[in-house]
C-alpha cells in the first residue's frame, strides 16, 4: 500500500456520529471527541464504530490490564510488526519500546528474532520472540520453547502472552489490508530503524501513559 490511497480511508467529517466520536474518544485523547482523533487507526477504525469500540474494549485490556510486563509486550508487538511488515505498529512501537527500557541495539536485534547474539543470558526475552515466530509460522509453540516460556510466565501470564500475540497480528493484518499510514506529522520510523528527518528516534508514551 506504500504510495497508494487508504482502501478504508478516515471517516468523513459528515459521518461523525456520536459512536463514532466515542471511537476517537476512546483512549482518552484531549479533544478527540470535538476534533477527531490525531490517529489513523482510529479514524479509520471509526467507519464502523461497533466493530472498534468492541476491538477497543480488548485492546485495553491488552495495553493496560494485561498480567505481563510492558517490556515482554513490546518485544511481542515489534517482532509481530516485523513479520507482517506492518509498518503503522512498527513506528508506534520503536517509541513505546524505549520508553520500556529496550536499548536500539535490542530493538534492532528483533529484525533478526530470537537466534540473535544480543539475546545471550536473555532467556525470557529469548522465549517471548520464539514464541511469536512459531505461532506465526505454525499457529503452535513447541515444547521446548513452552517450557522456557513457564519458566518466567505464571499461567494467566501466559495466556495473555498468546492473546496478545493474536491482537497484534490482527491488528497488523488490518492496517495492511486497509492501508491505514502513519500520519503525515510524524517523523516515521522505518524498519531499518532511520526516520524521516535522520535524526535518532525518540521514546514516546502509549495510550493513557503518563510520564
Amino acid at each position: 500500500m506504500a504510495g497508494e490511497q487508504p482502501r478504508i480511508p478516515n471517516v468523513p467529517r459528515e459521518e461523525w456520529t456520536d459512536a463514532a466520536r466515542e471511537v476517537f474518544a476512546f483512549f482518552g485523547e484531549p479533544g478527540a471527541y470535538e476534533n477527531g482523533s490525531s490517529k489513523n487507526m482510529s479514524m479509520a477504525l471509526a467507519n464502523h464504530p461497533q466493530l472498534a469500540k468492541a476491538y477497543y474494549t480488548f485492546g485495553e485490556h491488552v495495553l493496560r490490564t494485561t498480567t505481563i510486563a510492558v517490556r515482554p509486550r513490546e518485544l511481542i508487538v515489534l517482532r509481530t510488526a516485523w513479520h507482517l511488515k506492518c509498518a503503522y505498529e512498527w513506528h508506534y512501537h520503536v517509541g513505546y519500546a524505549l520508553n520500556a527500557g529496550l536499548t536500539m541495539e535490542e530493538i534492532s536485534a528483533i529484525r533478526d528474532g530470537p537466534s540473535s547474539p544480543v539475546w545471550d543470558g536473555k532467556d525470557e526475552d529469548r522465549a517471548v520472540l520464539s514464541a511469536v515466530d512459531e505461532l506465526v509460522a505454525s499457529s503452535k509453540i513447541c515444547d521446548a520453547t513452552w517450557a522456557q516460556l513457564t519458566r518466567h510466565f505464571d499461567k494467566r501470564q501466559i495466556m495473555d502472552l498468546l492473546f496478545t500475540i493474536g491482537n497484534y497480528v490482527m491488528l497488523g493484518w488490518a492496517a495492511g489490508a486497509m492501508g491505514v499510514p502513519v500520519e503525515d506529522d510524524q517523523d516515521v520510523i522505518g524498519f531499518d530503524l532511520k526516520t524521516r528527518s535522520g535524526k535518532p528516534p525518540l521514546a514516546t508514551l502509549r495510550p493513557k501513559e503518563t510520564a
